[in-house]
């Protein structure tokens, strides 16, 4: 099989240019605050219509603390950020004709906002949990990132409401940090942290609650528009989905079609058609997934123990009989990987020698 490049994630810049109002607001040059965090990356002008890659996004997160001095930046960028609707989706929000049909367009079209939203709404008893992970390859939960985006949303979602939304709770996947107060103060309740996933949990009922702004005719517009908007993303066709959500949780969790596909809204009969529509199976693309990780890791001199935990194989006989069938031999460099008489002898009874 010839190597596809992984396509890469996008995400609007509607962040961005509120990220580049809040950093004034809060006295920091937004200008030279992006070129600390990037060191020295060309990043383009935050226009209206660009669009930027996802995976760059981690580097400006982790350095932004260091560089304002603000162990809570996070929390007070969402503070100081004034929401309003700058992209399809933001409209949607204000022309639907409640909250409940505003959080749906939402996770619709999420991946309009970013590539690598795993957004969903989940109505269960009193409560409705709006799940707003943001994943990026080989990096964990981003606690400024989350952090603003929580108070972000709650103001948006607030606007969209018309009216204050007290949250009944908020989840995020990040460790606890040592003072919650400001957590407190600009969402209104106390965190749980260490969770699954990153959550804004609302009452049930709000959702029902009539939009001011509601207006039928412009959401069915704009629901056209963001349909053809979410088209035009080549990242988000599904054999690029999938292949991304295999690289982000290969060698983190168990990868199977199940679970897939209900990372991606879909159920594992849906999914395995779809796939076979296309051409494809989740089979072949987790192989092509490990495959192409196995090469990438053996490239940077990563042991050959090291490579196949990474690629999700618990022992090392399934990874050599993997390598050969992918490569016709042996990993490069399984001789010298410290001279193990283990691997060594496991390397042997895999090819039956």
């Amino acid at each position: 099989m010839a190597d596809r490049a992984f396509v890469a994630l996008t995400h609007s810049s509607t962040l961005r240019r509120l990220l580049y109002e809040a950093l004034a607001a809060l006295g920091l040059d937004p200008t030279d605050t992006y070129r600390r965090a990037y060191a020295g990356v060309a990043l383009a002008a935050p226009l209206l219509e660009a669009r930027e890659e996802h995976d760059n996004a981690p580097r400006f997160w982790r350095a932004l603390e260091g560089i304002s001095g603000d162990v809570d930046i996070g929390l007070h960028l969402g503070e100081m950020m004034q929401p309003r609707p700058m992209d399809v989706v933001g409209y949607l929000l204000l022309a639907a004709r409640d909250l409940r049909q505003g959080l749906q367009a939402f996770v619709r079209f999420q991946h309009i906002l970013s590539g690598g939203f795993a957004a969903r709404l989940v109505e269960q008893g009193d409560e409705a949990r709006l799940v707003i992970d943001l994943n990026y390859r080989e990096v964990g939960s981003l606690r400024q990132q989350m952090e603003c985006l929580a108070v972000l949303l709650s103001k948006m979602l607030a606007a969209a409401a018309g009216d204050a939304l007290p949250l009944s709770g908020v989840e995020f996947r990040h460790r606890a940090p040592r003072r919650l107060a400001e957590h407190r103060r600009l969402l209104g309740v106390e965190p749980r942290f260490a969770q699954p996933h990153d959550v804004l949990i609302l009452p049930r009922a709000l959702l029902s609650r009539p939009s001011r702004s509601a207006s039928p005719r412009l959401f069915e517009v704009l629901s056209g528009e963001a349909e053809k908007q979410l088209a035009e993303l080549v990242e988000n066709q599904l054999l690029a989905r999938v292949r991304y959500w295999l690289e982000l949780n290969l060698g983190s969790m168990t990868c199977s079609l199940q679970a897939c596909a209900q990372a991606l809204g879909s159920n594992r009969s849906a999914l395995q058609r779809a796939l076979g529509e296309q051409g494809s199976s989740f089979r072949t693309l987790h192989d092509e997934v490990r495959r192409l990780r196995a090469l990438r890791l053996l490239d940077q001199g990563l042991g050959v123990r090291e490579v196949a935990r990474a690629c999700g194989f618990a022992e090392l006989s399934p990874f050599y009989r993997a390598f050969r069938r992918w490569q016709g031999g042996t990993p490069r460099g399984a001789a010298a990987s410290g001279g193990d008489e283990e691997a060594s002898a496991e390397q042997a009874q895999a090819f039956g020698h």
